[in-house]
């Protein structure tokens, strides 16, 4: 298949051979995003009506926070808080019906709406339909995606709604290399977490942790496709 601005970055993210390809494609893409918004578009109008108009969930926020000013971040916040006001407060009442009607509805869209979910998310759904695309037509790249590690649940996902696309054929063939790559590595961190809390037992004290040390953030990380965020040492008996 012969290569082009769609297919040069998958064969980038798919070279590696480290962890799930399709958390790393989602994870390129929204450092990019991030550090787009907190850039150069900041000022731009057209970007800021849309980040005024959904916002960014918590963990977004934190990666514009983390790649941009304080200042940029800021400069945010101060329409995106100032067009919160007008679309949940202003002219509702504090009595309970105008509660109900206006401001709890107006809360609830915010709670699920953000600027660069929505961009990734459509931005995903078509290199995921490029992914297949290039299984499809591309013995090499056939290759390259049965030697990923995994796939995570949630990629797991969006990969097998992008082979509703191909033949009957095709699409069974590739759901069972994904099966493959997803259930293989979903049964690795079950047996290492199984491992992991044997290795509580005062049997077994001063015994080989094996791989085992990592396995719930492995696991968590194949469970919702985000490392979690974690303080406690892998041996420590936190309860």
């Amino acid at each position: 298949m012969r290569e082009d601005i769609c297919t040069i970055p998958i064969h980038e993210v798919f070279e590696p051979k480290d962890g799930c390809p399709l958390c790393r494609m989602r994870d390129m893409l929204e450092d990019r995003m991030a550090t787009y918004i907190t850039g150069a578009a900041m000022m731009e109008p057209d970007v800021r009506i849309e980040t005024n108009r959904l916002g960014f969930c918590e963990n977004h926020f934190r990666q514009i926070l983390m790649r941009g000013s304080r200042l940029s971040v800021a400069l945010i916040l101060e329409s995106l808080l100032h067009e919160m006001d007008e679309e949940i407060f202003e002219g509702a009442k504090p009595d309970p019906k105008s509660a109900a009607k206006k401001v709890v509805p107006a809360i609830e869209k915010r709670e699920k709406s953000c600027f660069i979910c929505e961009n990734i998310e459509k931005n995903m759904d078509h290199l995921n339909s490029t992914v297949v695309t290039m299984w499809q037509k591309d013995e090499e790249f056939r290759q390259l995606f049965a030697q990923q590690p995994y796939i995570c649940l949630p990629h797991c996902r969006t990969l097998l709604r992008a082979t509703g696309k191909l033949s009957k054929k095709d699409a069974t063939a590739l759901n069972e290399v994904i099966y493959t790559l997803s259930r293989r590595y979903l049964q690795e961190v079950n047996g290492d977490v199984t491992h992991f809390c044997r290795m509580f037992d005062y049997r077994n004290n001063g015994g080989d942790w094996g791989n085992s040390k990592d396995s719930i953030e492995r696991s968590i990380r194949y469970i919702t496709s985000r490392d979690p965020q974690v303080t406690a040492k892998a041996d420590e008996k936190n309860r």
